[in-house]
């Protein structure tokens, strides 16, 4: 098991490294702001009395923009990215705890195509952004209701052999079935609305004003599941293993699999369907620094925030003024950086 210290180190790396893409994700964009400016933005001071003069008129329009651009635009799409990258990080560690398997990942299960079928549907229906919202957490609620009631002898009536493949079948069946209605409402819908809704599918921030539910939630999810860090390391023991060693397996399960649930509708809703991160992102940090979840989950978490905040600023900044679909840059990045693990892992 990894030590205390070793842990508190690798999670103040990547918070420094988080507040590092943060400051840059403020200060780059198609209106460039030097650190000051930025720090200026974020703690704003009141002009003093007596200064008028038509020399210092324009330098203080100028913080007003600059005081605009990052209070309004980029400071919440920056914590939005982080928060969404985090819920799908420690999502996909969840699930690969749940299903025992490296390459699970937060929509193996159906949840993001539930959540894409029904916010492709307000869509259509020129619904205000806010019921897209909802019906996207609407559509990943009747996934994991689907889910549950098709897998609810694995999840919870103690079968004693392990379930996990049962429970990931389950969850596969369900996500391809939202698959084909998902390009059947593609096929359906309205041309004028056609590329905002492709825009959706592969991720999108920019319209993510508000980020404080999806940082509600990653508050919620890690205070809910991080203390049972200890069970979770049993159980990749196995069932049976964990059972004999006092752990109320079916509970746990239960326990793991709603919260890897929430945590994925959270940033779904928030974002799209932003792809790879809950794959690569727990991945990467089990092959660096072991199994451990005690370290694994909170490591997640600062790791898929910088990884969504990150490819938000390349998203933003590689053919500005225009934008990129964020999912797009983390499929692009996510696809070598994980075929080069799995060579790794082969050696």
């Amino acid at each position: 098991m990894m030590t205390a210290r070793r842990a508190a180190s690798i999670w103040l790396v990547l918070g420094a490294l988080a507040l590092a893409v943060l400051v840059a994700s403020l200060a780059l964009g198609s209106v460039p702001l030097t650190p000051a400016r930025v720090l200026g933005a974020l703690i704003p001071t009141s002009m003093p009395t007596g200064m008028n003069t038509s020399s210092q008129t324009a330098p203080h329009a100028s913080n007003e923009l600059a005081g605009e651009i990052v209070r309004t635009l980029r400071l919440p799409r920056a914590l939005a990215g982080f928060a969404c990258g985090a819920l799908l990080a420690v999502a996909g560690a969840l699930l690969q705890v749940l299903l025992r398997n490296p390459l699970a990942e937060p929509y193996v299960l159906g949840v993001s195509g539930g959540a894409a079928s029904f916010a492709l549907l307000a869509m259509i229906g020129g619904c205000a952004w806010w019921l897209v919202d909802a019906g996207a957490f609407a559509g990943a609620f009747v996934s994991i209701l689907l889910v549950l009631g098709l897998a609810r002898r694995e999840l919870w009536r103690g079968v004693p052999q392990d379930s996990s493949p049962r429970l990931l079948l389950t969850g596969a069946v369900i996500a391809a079935g939202w698959g084909a209605f998902i390009t059947l409402l593609l096929n359906l819908a309205p041309d004028d609305r056609l590329r905002g809704m492709l825009f959706w599918l592969t991720g999108d921030l920019s319209g993510a004003a508000m980020p404080w539910v999806a940082l509600a939630a990653l508050a919620v999810v890690l205070v809910t599941i991080v203390p049972a860090a200890p069970r979770l390391n049993v159980l990749l023991r196995g069932d049976a293993a964990a059972q004999a060693l006092g752990v109320a397996v079916m509970s746990l399960r239960l326990r793991v699999y709603l919260v890897a649930s929430l945590a994925a509708a959270a940033a779904v809703t928030t974002a799209g369907t932003i792809g790879f991160v809950g794959l690569v992102v727990p991945h990467m940090l089990r092959l660096a620094f072991g199994n451990d979840q005690r370290m694994l989950l909170p490591a997640a978490a600062l790791g898929g925030g910088v990884a969504v905040m990150g490819a938000d600023l390349i998203a933003r900044t590689v053919v500005a003024p225009a934008q990129l679909p964020v999912g797009v840059i983390t499929s692009i990045v996510g696809v070598p950086v994980f075929l080069w693990m799995l060579l790794r892992t082969r050696r």
